[in-house]
């Protein structure tokens, strides 16, 4: 099974998603904020990565670029409660910022255990 490492300052969305993983057989390490993020990443080896874009202090994106240098070809899911893109100009594409920072795919939160689990078996499946 894979070992995933989640960064997320939210309490509940790291606990759903190591319940949700540790059932399935995965290896979960969660962090709070981005500075440990980081740090697991360089201290911990780890199949891939989910990463809330949207956190105080070093923000998500910051994040997955430090960890993109430290590890190429590591794969890497932005997520994101704020829905961006739609028919607004003022709001940027998350999509585009996401990938231009480093991530291999997005998810949206709130997102359902299916997706979560889809998202992470199609980044392990890229990785190969």
């Amino acid at each position: 099974m894979a070992k995933i490492l989640i960064v997320d300052d939210d309490r509940l969305v790291r606990e759903t998603a190591q319940t949700i993983f540790r059932a399935k057989g995965h290896e979960v390490t969660a962090v709070a904020d981005g500075t440990s993020g980081i740090q697991a990443a360089r201290h911990g080896a780890f199949d891939v990565v989910i990463v809330d874009v949207f956190m105080p202090g070093v923000d998500g994106l910051q994040v997955i670029g430090a960890i993109r240098e430290a590890h190429p070809r590591l794969p890497m899911i932005a997520a994101s409660g704020f829905m961006f893109g739609g028919d607004c100009p003022a709001m940027p594409n998350f999509d585009a910022m996401a990938h231009e920072a480093g991530a291999t795919a997005t998810l949206y939160k709130p997102f359902r255990a299916d997706e979560l689990l889809r998202a992470i078996e199609s980044a392990l499946a890229a990785a190969v």
